[in-house]
């Protein structure tokens, strides 16, 4: 095997034109279809995790006087945190459908071109 022809392919390769193929354009789709879903899981899912953290350590008096009610008030704040948490994933399955139904037909009609080319 001549790895100086490999290198020397692979270098050529990575400064020659790059023509966008339809797969590539198949793939930019599916990623803008489920961009929101995934931005929304991961916000919402930072925040559901800070909020519960915040009233753990509430409840545990790390933070805040002690009193009961800072105690109480952790308590609450890591219930609506596990609550949070809990609804994520149906959001997001949610907002993943719609995103998905958005851009069927495009997605569809690129991946019957791509298949119909070869």
């Amino acid at each position: 095997m001549n790895t100086d022809k490999i290198y020397a392919e692979a270098i050529a390769n990575e400064y020659a034109p790059k023509n966008t193929s339809k797969v590539v354009a198949l793939k930019k789709l599916d990623m803008r279809a489920k961009r929101a879903a995934n931005i929304f899981a991961y916000t919402f899912g930072v925040a559901a995790a800070l909020v519960l953290g915040t009233g753990m350590c509430l409840s545990m008096k790390v933070i805040g006087a002690g009193t009961i009610g800072f105690i109480a008030l952790g308590i609450i704040l890591g219930v609506v945190g596990f609550a949070a948490m809990g609804i994520n994933y149906p959001i997001y399955k949610k907002l993943l459908e719609s995103g998905k139904r958005k851009y069927a037909f495009e997605i569809i009609q690129l991946a019957k071109e791509i298949t119909e080319e070869e």
